[in-house]
């Protein structure tokens, strides 16, 4: 027999260490080595070291024994009733919120999901009982994109939506019209689905029937928060509709965006940052491509400007009235 065949937790010495300390009791004590099996007993204080013999160990007394183990036990008690208080006075004012009569599994207004796969398993059960409306933001990524397998998964996912009547606006960034596998999308898909960009767009999103979104709750997208408040709701509804309106179409039909005085949409959205001061860095991050394209936009712009200086380039942007249009 050994020592983890009596570990039974903190409820006191086991029936066989309790034989044990008998033994122990009669004899006035036993070989250290056979008390290894029996950690309970040392742990509780029922046997101690014989101080003149250190491989034998001496039991403690019963009558002192037992008042401190039932002292032990009233002061767990004791600590679990502050436990059992405090959990009940920091609950009084959430309860208080709680609508009455409401599903508690309905209640939960805001969930934390953990795991890609966890988030996508979420994501799809919603969608398949989902039909209305999906709204979506996707900004651009700076990593590799998800496996084949999870965007077919997706794809087959929104067709299934698409096939019960329901529609899908989706929101990109400029940068993204050209990626492969969004062109692919729209290629794929049919049914009632839209999508418009924008140089700068928010976080990713996904609003499914105005009822529930879904939105990243860490930079890896590890973690999703999934938000069923009304309010909440209400609100990324409004953002997505209002950002919508200021975009270009890109499907079903693409429009092409017209050039002021030789400057193209995409340098007028870098020259709009350029009179803010930001890097060459920023501005590329802000709009979803790498530095060195955002480089060539701005050396384009210089020279389309006759600039031969950064601090030059801004004050012809401001003079030249190229960001005129965009107030």
């Amino acid at each position: 027999m050994t020592a983890a065949a009596h570990d039974h937790g903190p409820d006191g010495p086991c029936e066989a260490a309790l034989e044990l300390y008998a033994r122990a009791l009669r004899s006035g004590g036993v070989p250290a080595h056979e008390a290894e099996q029996y950690p309970c007993l040392v742990d509780a204080g029922l046997l101690r070291p014989d101080r003149g013999d250190p491989h034998r160990l001496h039991p403690l007394a019963p009558a002192v024994a037992l008042p401190r183990l039932l002292r032990a036990v009233a002061e767990d008690i004791a600590r679990r009733r502050r436990q059992e208080t405090r959990l009940a006075e920091a609950f009084a004012p959430l309860l208080a919120l709680a609508v009455p009569g409401a599903d508690p599994a309905d209640s939960a207004e805001l969930v934390l999901i953990s795991g890609l796969g966890r988030i996508n398993q979420v994501i799809t059960r919603t969608m398949t009982r989902a039909t209305g409306e999906v709204l979506a933001i996707q900004p651009h990524a700076s990593h590799v994109g998800p496996p084949p397998e999870v965007h077919a998964e997706a794809l087959d996912r929104d067709q299934a939506f698409l096939d019960r009547g329901g529609r899908i606006r989706t929101l990109y960034q400029h940068t993204t019209r050209h990626i492969p596998t969004v062109q692919a999308r729209y290629e794929r898909l049919r049914g009632d689905v839209e999508a418009r960009t924008l140089d700068e767009i928010t976080e990713r999103l996904l609003i499914v029937d105005r009822t529930v979104a879904f939105l990243p709750a860490s930079r890896d997208r590890t973690l999703a928060l999934e938000v069923r408040h009304p309010a909440l709701i209400d609100y990324f509804a409004t953002v997505f509709d209002r950002l919508w309106r200021l975009a270009t179409p890109m499907y079903p039909e693409a429009v092409r965006q017209p050039s002021l005085n030789g400057v193209t949409a995409r340098q007028r959205a870098i020259a709009a940052l350029l009179v803010e001061g930001h890097t060459d860095t920023v501005i590329a991050d802000r709009l979803g491509m790498n530095v060195r394209t955002a480089r060539v936009h701005i050396a384009k712009l210089a020279a389309t400007l006759g600039s031969e200086s950064r601090a030059q380039l801004g004050y012809l942007i401001g003079r030249s009235g190229i960001l005129d249009r965009e107030r």
